[in-house]
């Protein structure tokens, strides 16, 4: 075993961080890509399509026929007692949907006719209609999503599943983030290892450009020196790893060795126009854009070859206002390509493995809110919605073609089968074999988990 990764073990355990994470940062570094699980996983991989400002589920997935009729009459009292808003107030009044639904597939799945391509897979996928969470705000609710709490400075969702499993591609990051749009109003935060270590980072890919920042050689240096220069750095910090055991500088060396080989890996990866005209046609996707549609795809070929957690994060799902026109246009540029992508990891034997997850961070009130952010008039949108929302599996050992839980007949409050975020975390690592419960680190004297002290496992959604 080289020195440094010696000293890098040596560190865990003196550190009292001997874990089943610290193990897999070990064996990742040591080039070892075998999963360090609880129990046999289901999933090896995930797709988290994450819609940043937070789909109406009401518009979309969940069809309320008494909200419709009672369009636009005032909201009664017991309704909104003891509910937060972010920004709706004075007279509220109810906001049914202004879009036709329709059941699909064997499981009579109701869709949004905005949805059309997304209708043809509903037998493969799982709508939880029941979701809630703790926070009313768009960036304390996206941390508290993916990082278990509505902070900064803790391990988002796939900087955990990466620290539990590590890698099966020594040639690409375990964790790649692709951006459609600006990141959501958490930023970074997102895709942070947060006290982790550094080498659970994720990874920001880009489909058009430089696909990852800083990965070339300055102008005018050969591959030559480049390797020169490398192999000078990691000798001086092969000796600072000697002298003081801290981690961080294994990972530093490891992450310098990635970038070397990600300079041959990545620009195959991210070319597009190797995929034939078929493939390009049912995602929508065109080679040399930036777009949820090529994201997609490019998140089939991450994990085709080994990559354990791809994130997109699609932006402006937050239709304070115009949801007439902007939700229209939002759906569709996401609705043939994430439908595709369910359809092309089922024919290629990947979906199976591979645990696809959509939605926003919150919800959209039953309640119709006339101005958009800045406090302009415009057409009806909706308010955050915290209490109750709607977001889909598939894949990976999800039981596909079924809805789990449901709402009251206005959407505000869940009805059934109640699934917070806690438990929507705990049934993902469940999935990829891993203990919520036990999947630990520890950090300034404490013992973190995603999952911070609550979440069940949601059995019945499992296959």
């Amino acid at each position: 075993m080289n020195t440094y990764l010696s000293a890098s073990r040596r560190h865990f355990v003196k550190s009292g961080g001997l874990t089943l994470g610290a193990a897999a940062l070990s064996d990742l570094l040591a080039g070892n890509t075998q999963a360090a699980s609880h129990f046999a996983p289901r999933a090896k991989h995930v797709i988290y399509l994450h819609m940043i400002g937070a789909p109406s589920h009401l518009d979309l997935y969940d069809y309320k026929p008494e909200l419709v009729k009672r369009n636009a009459q005032l909201c009664p009292d017991e309704l909104i007692k003891g509910k937060r808003f972010a920004f709706i107030g004075g007279e509220m009044r109810l906001a049914g949907t202004s879009y036709q639904f329709a059941k699909h597939g064997q499981s009579g799945a109701e869709v949004s006719e905005l949805l059309p391509n997304f209708a043809g897979i509903a037998d493969d996928v799982c709508i939880i209609k029941s979701l809630h969470t703790n926070e009313i705000n768009h960036a304390p609710a996206q941390m508290f999503l993916h990082t278990g709490f509505g902070r900064g400075g803790r391990p988002s969702l796939g900087a955990w599943v990466t620290y539990g499993l590590g890698s099966e591609n020594q040639d690409l990051p375990s964790y790649v983030v692709l951006l459609s749009g600006p990141p959501g109003g958490a930023g970074t935060t997102l895709w942070s290892t947060g006290f982790l270590p550094s080498v659970h980072q994720g990874i920001q890919f880009r489909s058009s450009g430089e696909p990852v920042l800083f990965l070339n050689n300055r102008e005018g240096q050969s591959a030559k020196e480049r390797r020169r220069v490398l192999d000078a750095v990691k000798a001086l910090n092969t000796a600072q790893l000697q002298a003081v055991g801290d981690s961080e500088i294994a990972t530093r060396i490891s992450q310098y060795e990635m970038a070397y080989r990600m300079q041959t890996s990545v620009p195959g990866l991210m070319d597009i126009s190797q995929e034939t005209k078929s493939t390009l046609e049912m995602y929508g996707a065109k080679p040399g854009a930036a777009s949820f549609a090529n994201n997609c795809l490019l998140a089939r070929r991450l994990v085709e070859r080994g990559v354990r957690f791809v994130q997109l994060f699609d932006s402006d799902w937050d239709h304070h206002g115009g949801l007439d026109k902007r939700l229209r246009a939002k759906a569709k540029d996401v609705d043939q390509p994430m439908a595709a992508l369910i359809r092309d990891l089922k024919q290629r034997g990947l979906l199976d493995e591979t645990l696809v997850i959509w939605g926003g961070e919150f919800g959209r009130t039953p309640l119709a809110q006339g101005i958009d952010g800045n406090g302009t008039k415009t057409t009806p949108g909706r308010d955050h919605h915290k209490d109750a929302y709607t977001i889909w599996m598939a894949g990976g050992g999800i039981k596909g073609g079924i809805t789990y839980g449901k709402t009251d007949d206005f959407g505000f409050n869940v009805a059934e089968n109640s699934v917070h975020t806690h438990d929507l975390n705990a049934t993902v690592l469940h999935l990829l074999g891993m203990n919520h419960e036990k999947l630990t680190y520890r950090y300034q004297g404490r013992d973190y988990r995603l999952t911070d002290v609550e979440g069940k496992i949601v059995h019945d959604v499992l296959a």
